[in-house]
């Protein structure tokens, strides 16, 4: 039997809607190999639907050529029968095509489509209904990320030494793009009731310590303080996340958490909003310059950000509210 490989090399919030597709073909075909980055690798390792976890560190080790050829190299070897591409990426598909596999499934839309043995048009509404689609026609599933009782243990053991014994909130404030960064986390977490976690990785310390500061006795920052299968397993504890387009939005739906999404810059029909049914969107309608691009700019282009600065704290607190209402109702 030839092992499948799946390359994504995207950001990581890609890397976790990619997951129905990995779930899909370890059932058809048994459990594949993954090539991914660094940070996608902590995260993915281990997943059930996962053979091997081949790191790419593309803007470290692994940068330019030499470390295209050496990665090119090792993938060859391996003997791949079949190589997926949900990441429209030249130098994924450089790889694909290198590794001597007899088939590459990749999408349409690509600029290197042209070296896929497959090519399928994307289709669905949502991001994890177009990457699946790559493995067939079928039912999609849920982002998964096959967290283990050890992390969860450990999630635990930090909130009981943090305090936090009773329901609390998450708020995820940080983002890749800056423009996606709502600016009132401080004030949302002030207004909010009980007990509130910060969220994020090393980079988002010096926010969530502005965070802390506002109440230190009820707000805990675990921004940076965990592995982050451990971060997801924190997450999962939560009665809901506030965060920004970005990927805790899409870890909290891999573990099943309620999710309030706040966007700026981007649209959920983009189709990376969040799919629970008691999950909500927080956005500013009408405003003629939305959406600005699909990722979010590193500045706003008009100068004003209106579609983050016009969104008021009283409006993620409804949409709070309304995401517990509707949880109750459902129960």
């Amino acid at each position: 039997m030839s092992r499948d490989l799946v390359i994504q090399t995207a950001f990581l919030g890609d890397v976790v809607l990619t997951t129905p597709l990995l779930t899909r073909l370890a059932e058809r075909f048994g459990p594949v190999d993954l090539l991914v980055t660094p940070v996608a690798a902590t995260l993915l390792t281990p997943h059930p639907a996962v053979r091997e976890v081949i790191v790419y560190d593309k803007r470290g080790r692994d940068a330019g050529l030499r470390g295209w050829v050496r990665m090119a190299r090792a993938v060859r070897l391996r003997r791949y029968g079949r190589i997926y591409l949900p990441h429209r990426s030249a130098r994924s598909a450089a790889l694909a095509l290198a590794s001597g596999a007899r088939e590459r499934i990749g999408f349409a839309d690509s600029p290197a489509a042209w070296s896929y043995t497959s090519r399928i048009t994307p289709a669905g509404a949502h991001e994890t209904a177009r990457i699946a689609a790559l493995a067939g026609p079928g039912n999609v599933p849920r982002p998964s990320l096959g967290l283990t009782e050890p992390e969860r243990r450990q999630a635990a053991e930090w909130l009981e030494r943090a305090g936090m014994r009773r329901a609390f909130t998450a708020v995820a404030p940080g983002s890749v793009w800056a423009t996606k960064r709502w600016p009132y986390y401080t004030d949302l977490a002030n207004a909010i009731p009980g007990s509130v976690v910060v969220v994020g990785g090393p980079e988002d310390r010096a926010v969530a310590a502005e965070i802390v500061a506002r109440d230190p006795a009820r707000i805990r920052s675990a921004a940076g303080e965990l592995p982050l299968r451990v971060s997801a397993a924190l997450i999962e504890r939560a009665e809901v996340l506030v965060t920004n387009d970005s990927a805790p939005l899409h870890i909290a739906g891999a573990v099943g958490t309620r999710v309030v999404a706040i966007f700026g810059p981007t649209v959920p029909a983009f189709g990376f909003g969040p799919q629970g049914a008691n999950d909500r969107v927080v956005e500013l309608s009408g405003l003629p310059c939305r959406p600005c691009s699909k990722h979010g700019p590193i500045v706003c282009p008009l100068g004003h950000h209106k579609c983050m600065r016009e969104l008021r704290v009283g409006e993620v607190l409804s949409a709070m509210e309304h995401s517990a209402q509707s949880t109750a109702h459902r129960a």
